[in-house]
């Protein structure tokens, strides 16, 4: 069976794209990362991308005269390298409805949604004083954080944890989930109904 094409978009330094490019090395897995899309020049993750000689591409927001008109133009980029699904791997922008009618995107999460969603997940399960957080990967839609949710993992809160000591935590287990279950969509592909995500 040959490979299935995603692309995957960064915004910093691709630590999670890393994880899929070194998956994606073996056949087995079945997924070929058929270009990385950046909201930013110069960025880690776009470099570690050509360093495995995928294609690039950036689409700024700064560069087009409404937000609407880049979320045309980055559907139509992503559309060009007819991915099966996009993983949106520490990507910073918000989607738009165009993205989102024309891709299925898989995002992760460093907490246990829909508990503290948003930017500081990470911060705000600490400040709460929960015991344990942990990590979603999740299908994106409109809101923030908000769509199907696809796995979940959680991780332990230590005594004297720091924003960073946790987050790195997380970090290592997000990054092994988001390899296993983009694995499983790309070989056997998967439904949604309602908010119920089922991979055969």
């Amino acid at each position: 069976m040959s490979a299935t094409p995603i692309v995957v978009l960064v915004s910093g330094t691709g630590s999670l794209l890393q994880a899929l490019i070194d998956a994606s090395l073996d056949p087995a897995y079945g997924v070929q990362v058929a270009a990385v899309g950046a909201d930013r020049a110069g960025t880690l993750g776009q470099a570690r991308a050509e360093a495995a000689g995928i294609p690039t591409f950036v689409c700024r927001v700064a560069d087009f005269p409404s937000r609407a008109d880049w979320d045309a133009a980055l559907a139509d980029t992503i559309t060009a390298y007819r991915p099966v699904f996009v993983v949106s791997a520490g990507f910073m922008k918000l989607l738009g409805p165009a993205t989102l009618a024309a891709h299925t995107v898989v995002n992760t999460h460093p907490a246990l949604l829909p508990s503290f969603p948003g930017a500081h997940a990470v911060r705000d399960a600490l400040a709460y004083g929960v015991t344990v957080t942990g990590t979603t990967c999740h299908l994106v839609d409109a809101g923030v954080d908000t769509g199907p949710i696809i796995e979940q993992h959680a991780v332990a809160i230590e005594p004297g944890d720091t924003e960073a000591s946790l987050h790195e935590r997380i970090k290592v287990v997000e990054r092994s989930m988001l390899v296993d279950v983009v694995g499983r969509l790309a070989r056997h592909r998967f439904t949604v109904t309602g908010r119920k995500v089922t991979i055969p």
